[in-house]
């Protein structure tokens, strides 16, 4: 059985979260904090800025990309989330599909690589755009095409690569329109590099986080190359990785309104405060 059919057969939604949980942790654990205005998804997000009073990102990690102080950030990781609090984020112990924030509370949200990595990829979306308010800004990112699936994609947790054509009806169904898009993401290139480094923090994890602490994720950050940002939808058959920026509509309220109750988390917050 291949790489990809046995990431393929069903697994519970517990067992990924945990198993997501877990590298994470790990991985945050050895990491260093790498401040937003040092990726090239600044310059963007300085522009939506001005619209976005209240603002929350999804699953940052310690790889924030909107600014720390007065965010809101949910993440499965403590460790991480730890570090932004120390920093002057507002944190929230929490899983993308459960967000315990009332309905329409954010006009900007942020979920880069976040909806691959858990089993109802569907729900996530939906609970992304529940918190967002009508007209509020999403951006999120997301690996493209099934045919692409490597051993990477197993190492990091996802749980699909998403056809384009079921991005675009996800996208549809949720009132979601696309204003702008780019290629994304800073995975090396060449294979052998990404499976050099996966043997690295299998074997020798701790010669390896120091390693990309000091010397390739600095090196990453200095190279990385400037967001091409493009109008509308971008041609996605040869794009590995996409990042959109998209608008929820009103229509999505509308249809929120008239659904049955939706029950809320335990833990569930009101409106934070701007």
């Amino acid at each position: 059985m291949t790489q990809r059919e046995l990431s393929s057969q069903p697994r519970g939604a517990n067992t990924l979260v945990d198993q997501n949980r877990r590298f994470y942790d790990a991985l945050w654990s050895e990491a260093r904090l790498v401040e937003p205005q040092r990726f090239n998804t600044w310059p963007l997000v300085q522009s939506l800025l001005p619209e976005a009073g209240r603002r929350l990102e999804v699953g940052p990690g310690l790889r924030p990309r909107l600014p720390i102080e007065g965010t809101h950030f949910a993440d499965i990781s403590a460790p991480a989330l730890s570090v932004l609090a120390e920093h002057g984020g507002q944190t929230t112990l929490a899983e993308v599909t459960r967000l315990p924030f009332a309905d329409a509370t954010f006009d900007l949200v942020c979920a880069l690589d976040i909806v691959e990595h858990v089993d109802d990829g569907d729900g996530a979306l939906a609970e992304l755009v529940r918190v967002a308010r009508p007209g509020a800004v999403l951006l999120m990112s997301t690996p493209l095409h099934p045919s692409r699936w490597t051993a990477f994609d197993d190492f990091v947790g996802h749980k699909r690569r998403y056809q384009p054509a079921h991005l675009l009806a996800l996208l549809a169904r949720n009132a979601l329109a696309v204003e702008r898009s780019a290629v994304f993401g800073m995975k090396p290139q060449s294979s052998r590099l990404v499976d050099l480094g996966m043997w690295w923090l299998t074997h020798h994890r701790e010669l390896a986080m120091s390693t990309y602490n000091r010397s390739l994720m600095p090196l990453g950050l200095r190279f990385q190359k400037a967001l091409q940002l493009e109008p509308g939808l971008i041609a996605m058959d040869e794009v590995d990785e996409i990042l959109l920026v998209c608008r929820k509509g009103r229509a999505a309220a509308l249809s929120a309104a008239g659904a049955p109750p939706r029950p809320s988390p335990a833990s569930a917050a009101p409106a934070p405060s701007a």
